[in-house]
């Protein structure tokens, strides 16, 4: 009798989402990159606000890690142009180092899902990824 292959283990349907990062930062970018995947995410990575809105357009990600200040478009920027492209906006996990609550507010009304100041914790972000991709 033949052996039976090992079939793999059955994936959460969330763990196969498709994420976008948008960040200048090449540690944060590698560090989120390395933890994401680890969790079963495929991961696409964009290095200023320009190369994520096309990146946004070309690979529809289920869900966008974006940072605020960036070159060449901000994350400000970034979203309001997403708010005007689609009716329903992906989910957008903004991170940054500031400490404004106008930053924040400004974030929410513009739709963004969650708000994380760095310096943060990788599990708050991972958890607030399966958050939101269970709920989209």
């Amino acid at each position: 009798m033949a052996e039976e292959e090992a079939l793999p283990p059955v994936n959460d349907a969330s763990k196969t989402a498709k994420i976008l990062i948008v960040d200048d930062d090449i540690e944060i970018i590698e560090s989120v990159r390395y933890a994401l995947e680890n969790e079963g995410y495929q991961v696409i990575i964009a290095r200023d606000g320009n190369q994520g809105l096309a990146l946004a357009e070309k690979e529809s990600p289920n869900l966008i890690i974006l940072d605020m200040m960036m070159p060449k478009r901000s994350g400000f920027l970034v979203l309001e142009k997403l708010r005007r492209m689609n009716e329903t906006m992906v989910p957008v996990i903004m991170i940054t180092g500031n400490e404004g609550s106008r930053h924040k507010a400004y974030a929410e009304l513009l739709g963004v899902s969650d708000y994380i100041r760095k310096p943060f914790q990788m599990d708050k972000l991972i958890r607030a990824v399966d958050t939101q991709l269970a709920s989209a």
